[in-house]
């Protein structure tokens, strides 16, 4: 009689995980990107500017791709469009009241529990206790390492349109999570970009555009376009289609990391040793998301 051995839990790296960490290290790069830039940015020029260039590059890549998005639900579409359009003006309203490391942890922060909350209702996706535990831990940490190496002042109103950013970036990747599943993630990232930069657009009616003409502002622009948004989006797209919203928000929280990584390189910020408790508890929380448990298939027993 064969000899049965019990196969051996191990874990592998949830699908997708990969490309969603490589597109929060390119989104992470926006805020260093904008510290190098002119005087003068304006955050509703620049969120224009992102969906405005990226969504167009997207999509044309998705057309030479031969990929039509004719056949894509518009209901869901424009649910994402309206939602990253929110999510620009919010976002960098939030930052600017009550500060980069308030704002950014709280929008960022508040993602993943929105997801989680709203996931169930809209797809039947059910979180688990790891990925709550998993949350907590990245939540946590990207709060310590955002706040461990300046003053902390907290502005409410700041707070809550950091907040309403939060909810703005669970319900697009909450709304374009069904068309991601039976449709071209490239076409379905372009035109929900393109739609956001056209929803977008009346909010930068009378802003100041001349520092995009400068060479140091027209260099910030095509960055925050091509590589922070398009390939960014690119690559989330792919990410979004593979794994559970929940999942891939918490995941999201690399972006911070990697904000903390070039502030320290290319800004010359120091890590302070709350900044690097709160590294730690972010990667271990990264870590806990991006891997499962995986158990191989029974041999049968002849």
């Amino acid at each position: 009689m064969a000899r049965i051995t019990s196969p051996r839990r191990r874990s592998v790296v949830a699908p997708g995980a990969i490309f969603v960490i490589m597109a929060m290290a390119l989104t992470g790069t926006a805020g260093t990107a904008q510290e190098l830039g002119p005087d003068g940015i304006s955050p509703q020029v620049v969120g224009l500017l992102r969906l405005g260039i990226a969504g167009p590059v997207v999509l044309a890549v998705s057309l030479a791709r031969r990929e039509s998005p004719r056949s894509m639900p518009v209901g869901p579409l424009i649910v994402a469009a309206a939602a990253m359009a929110a999510y620009q003006p919010f976002f960098f309203g939030g930052v600017g009241r009550t500060g980069v490391a308030v704002g950014t942890i709280v929008a960022l922060g508040s993602t993943p529990v929105f997801a989680g909350a709203l996931a169930p209702l809209v797809h039947g996706d059910a979180v688990s206790r790891r990925w709550m535990a998993a949350t907590a831990s990245a939540v946590v940490g990207g709060g310590l390492l955002l706040a461990g190496g300046e003053e902390i002042g907290v502005d409410p109103v700041g707070v809550a349109m950091a907040l309403v950013a939060g909810m703005a970036y669970a319900v697009f990747a909450l709304a374009v999570k069904g068309p991601l599943e039976h449709h071209s993630p490239v076409a379905v990232m372009g035109v929900s970009l393109c739609g956001g930069a056209v929803m977008l657009l009346p909010l930068s009616i009378g802003s100041d555009v001349a520092w995009v003409a400068t060479a140091r502002g027209a260099a910030v622009a095509l960055h925050l376009g091509l590589l922070a948004t398009a390939l960014a989006y690119y690559l989330l797209g792919f990410g979004l289609a593979r794994l559970q919203v929940p999942t891939a928000t918490t995941i999201s929280l690399f972006e911070p990391l990697t904000a903390a990584a070039l502030g320290m390189v290319v800004l010359g910020e120091r890590l302070t040793a709350t900044a690097g408790v709160g590294a730690a508890l972010l990667v271990v929380g990264l870590l806990a998301a991006a891997w499962r448990p995986h158990r191989p298939v029974r041999p049968p027993v002849p």
